[in-house]
């Protein structure tokens, strides 16, 4: 069993850096750097939004793995019996991650698919005001989201305590 396990936890890390890293990367360098490459809102958000939706592929990969790997990842460390998520710190710790993990999962979808869809229409339409204020609510929910990513590696690195 110990190969299986190894396995899925190389997996698992492979593509939580991919995610992670990648939405960090996104945030912190290609969306700075738009605003170097042109002063067109238009065009601007039309580079971001390709390369957004081409990350969205990795997205959706790495997502799907990361809750694989993760509920048998998880249900190793219980030992097979779910009731250690409430009966043990440990098992606390790892049902905050998993409410933590969903909740995220649920506003990266539900931002993207909605808001993401909709600035990129705007700004086709070449309704840019109406983008602008859409973005600042799609920037809280990200920003939200890459804290939430935080906080998932954090309760990852404490479960190694338990």
């Amino acid at each position: 069993m110990f190969p299986l396990t190894a396995i899925a936890l190389g997996i698992h890390l492979f593509f939580a850096i991919m995610f992670i890293g990648g939405s960090f990367f996104i945030w912190v360098v290609v969306w700075p750097a738009s605003y170097e490459l042109t002063e067109d809102e238009k065009e601007r958000t039309r580079i971001v939004g390709r390369i957004a939706k081409r990350f969205a592929y990795f997205t959706h990969l790495s997502l799907t793995l990361l809750v694989l790997t993760g509920l048998y990842l998880a249900y190793g460390y219980l030992h097979g019996n779910i009731s250690n998520l409430v009966d043990t710190t440990g098992g606390n710790i790892l049902l905050t991650k998993i409410i933590v993990v969903g909740v995220d999962i649920v506003m990266i979808y539900t931002n993207n698919i909605y808001h993401g869809r909709k600035i990129m229409r705007l700004a086709r339409e070449g309704k840019l005001d109406e983008v602008k204020r859409i973005r600042r609510i799609t920037h809280a929910f990200s920003f939200i989201s890459m804290a939430l990513l935080v906080v998932i590696v954090a309760l990852a690195t404490l479960l190694q305590f338990f």
